[in-house]
């Protein structure tokens, strides 16, 4: 009884410490920006968001690929905390810091339900809390994915726990269920099933051996039959594994985020992927050069692949041979390698060689190899509980500090996108990224030097082509823009922002047919894109094509329903072809979106000028003299009123 006491009150004590110590650590985020590495996508340029928690947002969250992927969970989350902190990043920030320090404190009581060991568990807790590289999972706003579907895979293997001391039917469709929720959170989690039958290897030791393979130290005289029980029992499981697999590749598919084997062969796929496993764990070693971006490289070292090729193979080896005697090691490392299969870049989605963000989860197998590995290694000295205690405090005061530095890198997209390339060698991607932030500073010459940067680094960059115009475009140069657009649709046909880049510059030099089919080759490929429907609209307004450009508005509304430049421009298209009522409607929408909208104010007040409504016509277009003195046709039209009025 008093053992238990101590027990329950070290276990909140721990708990206190380490959920203190991680908002201490990543408590700096909360004072950060959003970034422009996919911030725009997920929060702050969606719409959805803005629209809040409602049954339409809930379906959208099912049934959308937007940002490439199809994670309901995450959507949901992001929409909530829309409603609580709009576009406050401190809020969305402070979520994923609380998601992370529930996934610590679920990995150290998880671990220790399963083993029964107090200071090792919390040892792993610790490394998986304070390590830098975990650092992009928690300060970065698009990586909630991450903590969200983490919480649930921990969960899954606590209540699988729960299966196994009492197998019953409610407690496997309880596993079931959070295995599901964590995959509509993130794929990530398809390997678990897997991390599963590990589990039931070590530390539940449900496998038997064979009798001839008791003395032994390898794991040779597994049970096949008990081996394939385990493994039926599994398959259930793999139901949401496959039906998120599928959603995702499609997802991933309708963006053109899929890498094809021609652009990227599968010999360059499987040697980067072997480096990466190996690079991987040299980081969590020591945590050096972290970036947000690791580029792909143009081609790998024979010596590097062979090097690489022979530590995994030493290391499985040498797990196999000593895992009757020291089971978490294969353990730890089929759990690291087989839960980085998803991520590890076999497929191919993006430019990125590794990201740290992927070692969220599988680094956990190589952290209780690290704390078991230690506890045995000073099993037989004789201050082993302090020589324990000393050197895991020394390292985590290293990883702590560390991570408060590193943490500090996600404040803005200018400290971000410099680290970056202070860290990494020719990133192109971070040249390109800080370049996106500098043209949205209005800083276009910054931009520009920037993107030619990224272009000196690899020509072939269709993004960068299209940024480059778009900042030359804001210097007027209206043909290097044009010349940058076709340069960046000859290497990548589909680059949507090159297409409809292109078709606004082309609109812009009055260029009106052209630009419409430029926007509509941008639109077959993303229907849903509003920016180019709504262009595509301005533009057939212009050669006199109201119908159709009245549909496009519709649609635009459809999708958009609060998109406030619609509303005014579809209210502007019902004043030429004389439907005042329905363009009222749409003038007082956008009003309700932009109340400070002043030529909306003024067109209701010529509505109802037309309309002989002297008073009520007044009172808008006073209105809109309000909000922007010196708008001369507001003035007009109130001394049209006036001269009406003596009449």
């Amino acid at each position: 009884m008093v053992y238990v006491k101590n027990r329950s009150r070290s276990n909140i004590l721990l708990c206190l410490f380490l959920a203190v110590v991680i908002a201490l650590v990543f408590g700096r985020v909360a004072t950060h920006d959003f970034v422009n590495l996919d911030d725009g996508l997920y929060v702050y340029e969606n719409h959805h968001l803005r629209e809040g928690f409602s049954i339409e947002n809930i379906k959208w969250a099912f049934s959308t690929f937007h940002a490439g992927n199809w994670h309901p969970l995450t959507w949901l989350s992001h929409i909530i905390d829309y409603e609580i902190y709009g576009l406050d990043p401190m809020g969305h920030h402070w979520t994923s810091v609380q998601l992370h320090i529930a996934n610590t404190l679920l990995l150290f009581f998880t671990l220790q339900m399963l083993t029964g060991t107090f200071w090792r568990s919390a040892f792993v807790a610790a490394l998986f809390a304070l390590h830098p590289i975990h650092v992009e999972s928690v300060a970065w706003v698009s990586s909630r994915k991450d903590v969200l579907s983490t919480f649930w895979g921990f969960l899954t293997i606590a209540v699988y726990y729960r299966y196994v001391r009492q197998p019953r039917l409610l407690s496997y469709l309880l596993v079931f269920l959070i295995l599901s929720l964590g995959l509509l959170a993130k794929p990530m989690l398809v390997t678990f099933p897997f991390v599963l039958l590990l589990l039931d290897f070590w530390p539940l030791k449900r496998f038997h051996f064979t009798p001839k393979s008791l003395q032994s130290d390898t794991v040779s005289g597994l049970d096949r039959r008990r081996f394939f029980q385990l493994l039926l029992e599994k398959i259930p499981l793999f139901i949401p594994v496959v039906i998120s697999s599928v959603l995702t590749f499609k997802a991933q598919q309708s963006v053109g985020a899929l890498f094809s084997l021609e652009a990227l062969p599968l010999h360059d796929r499987i040697g980067n992927a072997l480096v990466s496993y190996v690079k991987y764990i040299f980081k969590a070693i020591w945590p050096h050069h972290l970036a947000a971006y690791y580029p792909y490289p143009d081609s790998l070292a024979a010596w590097k692949l062979f090097w690489a090729a022979l530590l995994i193979a030493l290391a499985l080896f040498w797990a196999a041979r000593v895992s009757k005697r020291f089971p978490y090691v294969i353990v730890g490392l089929l759990w690291y390698f087989g839960t980085l299969v998803p991520v590890i870049g076999l497929l191919q989605v993006g430019g990125q060689a590794m990201a740290d963000r992927y070692t969220y989860i599988p680094l956990t197998g190589i952290f209780i190899i690290v704390a078991w590995g230690a506890f045995d290694l000073f099993e037989k000295w004789r201050y082993k509980k302090v020589l324990f205690a000393v050197s895991g405090s020394i390292a985590l005061s290293f990883l702590t500090a560390y991570t408060y530095v590193q943490a500090g890198y996600w404040k803005d997209s200018l400290t971000l996108y410099q680290n970056a390339i202070n860290v990494t060698n020719e990133n192109y991607f971070a040249y390109n990224s800080l370049g996106a932030f500098l043209y949205k500073e209005g800083d276009f010459d910054a931009a520009i030097y920037h993107y030619k940067k990224a272009l000196r680094i690899k020509p072939d960059y269709a993004a960068a082509h299209s940024n480059l115009g778009l900042a030359l475009f804001e210097k007027g140069k209206i043909d290097q823009a044009v010349f940058e657009y076709k340069e960046a649709l000859k290497i990548r046909p589909d680059n949507i922002a090159a297409l409809y880049n292109l078709g606004n510059a082309l609109a812009y030099v009055e260029k009106f047919d052209i630009a419409v089919s430029y926007y509509q080759e941008a639109l077959k490929i993303r229907p849903g894109y509003t920016d180019a429907l709504f262009n595509l609209a301005n533009t057939l307004v212009h050669l006199g094509n109201y119908d159709k450009a009245a549909a496009y508005y519709v649609e635009v509304l459809r999708i958009e329903p609060g998109n406030v430049k619609a509303h005014h421009n579809y209210g502007n298209l019902l004043f030429e072809k004389k439907k005042y009522k329905e363009a009222v409607f749409h003038f007082a929408q956008a009003i309700k979106g932009n109340p400070d909208n002043f030529m909306a104010y003024n067109k209701i007040g010529v509505i109802l000028l037309m309309q002989e409504k002297l008073k009520e016509a007044g009172t808008f277009l006073s209105k809109a003299l309000q909000i922007n003195p010196n708008y001369t046709q507001a003035r007009k039209n109130l001394e049209i009123l006036k001269q009406t009025a003596k009449q």
